[in-house]
């Protein structure tokens, strides 16, 4: 029988025609097509390696050694997290593109990535729904776009978990967070979340960002979230920096 091929796939096939893909590393034309990132550039990036904190998922240097110096050192309200890269030079090119250059189909790769590594876990946490970190109507008016929500609707597409994204609101703008240490990161974070009454059946959330540095922004989002009714919060992020 002759292979029947989907309209799905020729109308990929011909966008990526009309507009190929670029690589999330090195930013030219993926080759082969088909691809969501040029095979030599897989090895450029630093993928979290074990052993991980247990509650950011942050590396640290031995299996004797539990919780990083951010957790040993603050109060977490969520659960645990998930990071796919540490962030380093080239994951801030990559995820500087997707934020100020738009290009959003970088995040085709990542969510896939995010996916192949973190899909046992997001089953044992069975969430009730994906929520992104919110940024200020300010920004996203700014900006276009919201690059978490971007990621969020990727993840919850290909795992049927419900992507809400109309709970947990910014309601604060705030200082950059890369310029303030990690004391007043938190400061800077005081009621700059706010999150609607979540309904019956939410008790376990996920939430999504692009990068986790000191946990400041994760930590602020979930108290806001568990305030609204949330018994547990867990995060995925693509990119996971040093703290301190």
């Amino acid at each position: 029988m002759p292979r029947i091929i989907s309209v799905a796939r020729l109308y990929t096939g011909f966008l990526d025609l009309l507009y190929p893909r670029r690589c999330p590393v090195c930013s030219r034309i993926v080759l082969p097509r088909g691809r969501l990132i040029c095979p030599g550039c897989m090895e450029k990036l630093a993928w979290v390696r074990r052993p991980v904190c247990k509650c950011c998922g942050k590396e640290v240097v031995s299996d004797t050694v539990e919780y990083c110096y951010d957790c040993t050192k603050h109060d977490r309200s969520f659960r645990f997290g998930m990071a796919l890269i540490n962030y380093n030079e080239i994951a801030g090119r990559s995820m500087a593109r997707i934020k100020y250059h738009g290009c959003r189909e970088y995040l085709d790769f990542y969510a896939e990535a995010m996916l192949r590594r973190f899909a046992p876990a997001i089953s044992r946490l069975s969430p009730d729904c994906i929520i992104p970190i919110p940024v200020h109507p300010s920004r996203l008016k700014k900006r276009g776009f919201n690059q978490a929500e971007e990621l969020a609707a990727r993840i919850a597409r290909k795992t049927g978990i419900p992507l809400e994204n109309g709970f947990l609101k910014r309601i604060k703008k705030t200082l950059p967070q890369k310029s303030l240490d990690p004391a007043a990161r938190l400061k800077n974070l005081e009621q700059a979340f706010d999150c609607a009454r979540l309904p019956p059946g939410i008790h376990t959330v996920l939430l999504i960002d692009d990068i986790y540095t000191t946990g400041s922004t994760m930590e602020a989002c979930a108290r806001a979230l568990k305030s609204a009714g949330a018994e547990k919060v867990a995060f995925a992020v693509i990119c996971i920096g040093s703290g301190r």
